[in-house]
């Protein structure tokens, strides 16, 4: 039984869950032993999480990390034998549940950052692909596994072809090498790679960038690049991008940036959560 209480996801303590005052979220796989390989329990846990995450109007940011050396294996090797004698409609349904999953990952509305230290495998390329932000470590190594076994990773296509691209994602489909940091970097599946010990540095660093921004702006700016991506670039399209920046300027929040800038002063966003609150 998965269960939402305080900042812990409980799913045999594979899934974890921790909310800091300044509205970072952090949602660990816990699972070392396997890899933070995820089955079904895990996919189910993760979809409550971040559709819990994605309601609350107080977190900013969501990290998705994991603990020991590799950030996922993948699917769980246990699972996959038991999914090998699954009928048709019981296979569609465990898919559906990935792909619902991933869905709910790519459109939070919060910005997310995939912290990535070793070996993300299979479905790991999607969690990472649907992630705004992936900082890796030099140790971290990829690989889109599924043909060696006979399938195809199709639940997290939509999200890896739209990270790296059509021409590599129809290498790396069919071929199944593996590939590391600087090459995952040159494709743009990763963002910024860092030495291994530095990476939880690099993911405060990249925090403290976003932390520093208007929280409505970020949220908006985000939502902007889903919805203007792969548009027609006519009146439609630039009618609504003229409305949401007239909105956003006439906000409480656009109001008050405008005004610490001439002001030459901080924005109140860029306070102390205790002095937000007086």
């Amino acid at each position: 039984m998965t269960q939402i209480e305080n900042n812990l996801i409980i799913d045999n303590n594979k899934v974890l869950l921790t909310i800091d005052r300044y509205g970072v979220a952090t949602v660990t796989l816990n699972n070392p032993e396997k890899h933070n390989a995820f089955d079904d329990g895990v996919i189910t846990a993760l979809t409550k999480v971040f559709m819990h995450l994605s309601k609350r109007v107080d977190v900013r940011i969501m990290v998705l990390a994991s603990t020991g050396k590799s950030f996922s294996a993948g699917a769980d090797l246990s699972w996959m034998k038991r999914m090998a004698s699954y009928s048709y409609e019981e296979n569609l349904a465990d898919a559906n549940a990935l792909a619902n999953m991933l869905k709910t990952l790519n459109f939070m509305p919060q910005t997310t950052i995939a912290q990535i230290q070793g070996a993300a495998f299979g479905g790991a390329v999607g969690l990472a692909s649907c992630c705004d932000i992936v900082i890796a470590s030099n140790k971290a190594s990829f690989c889109l596994s599924e043909v060696k076994l006979g399938l195809i990773p199709a639940t997290i296509s939509p999200y890896v072809v739209n990270a790296m691209g059509q021409k590599a994602s129809r290498r790396y489909f069919q071929t199944a090498e593996r590939f590391f940091a600087d090459k995952a970097l040159s494709l743009g599946l990763v963002d910024e790679v860092v030495e291994l010990n530095e990476l939880p540095a690099a993911v405060d660093n990249m925090i403290s960038t976003l932390l520093s921004n208007s929280p409505a702006a970020v949220r908006q700016a985000k939502q902007l690049a889903l919805d203007v991506a792969f548009q027609d670039i006519d009146d439609a399209l630039l009618n609504i991008t003229s409305e949401r920046i007239a909105s956003i300027r006439v906000s409480k929040e656009g109001q008050e940036g405008l005004s610490a800038f001439f002001e030459k002063r901080a924005p109140k966003w860029q306070q102390e959560p205790s002095e937000q609150g007086s």
